[in-house]
């Protein structure tokens, strides 16, 4: 009885060990190790229909924001290590395509005395594909994918408009990664 027991227990043992695992990395790319990120494009429409005010979102465009993005998610997968960054297309296992579709500066919070904005939201806004080039099909698309940041624009927290999309940027670029490796 006792063997039976412990039988039993050593086969439980093994078909939980063999069941269960954890991974912070995508399953779905197992055989992929190199990504190409093509340069974004800029696709901001900044046609004005409609006048904006403090309690409207602010349509914006810094120049250089899609080579500015560009860059944030090369050296965030560069950080991440999952996938090594190729320089050529040719290269490349997966292909990430992506477009700035529009900056805004929404506002959050406003002074009570002077109606004021007091907080914003920068939200940088892009639209972007994975390809899979080896197996010849898009793995994903997304529509209105963003990063954004809080920030104060006076008092002691105050923070700067290009520090608020520097880090606006890294959020995007963060949350792209994501997107791409993790698969949960």
């Amino acid at each position: 009885m006792k063997k039976r027991i412990a039988l039993l227990l050593a086969l439980s043992f093994a078909a939980s060990l063999a069941g269960c695992g954890y991974a912070t990395h995508s399953t779905n790319y197992k055989k992929a190790t190199k990504i190409f990120i093509k340069p974004f494009e800029n696709k901001v429409d900044l046609n004005i229909e409609r006048e904006y005010s403090d309690r409207n979102p602010y349509r914006l465009y810094r120049a250089g924001m899609e080579t500015n993005i560009t860059d944030a998610v090369i050296d965030r997968f560069q950080v991440d290590g999952y996938l090594k960054v190729v320089s050529r297309q040719d290269e490349a296992d997966l292909v990430l395509s992506g477009a700035l579709t529009n900056y805004d500066k929404q506002p959050l919070r406003f002074d009570q005395r002077s109606e004021n904005v007091d907080e914003y939201r920068a939200n940088i806004i892009v639209d972007m594909s994975l390809e899979d080039v080896v197996r010849g099909k898009t793995v994903w698309t997304e529509k209105g994918f963003v990063g954004f940041f809080e920030y104060n624009q006076s008092g002691p927290n105050s923070v700067p408009e290009d520090a608020a999309i520097t880090n606006a940027t890294a959020d995007l670029a963060k949350r792209i990664v994501e997107r791409t490796i993790e698969d949960w």
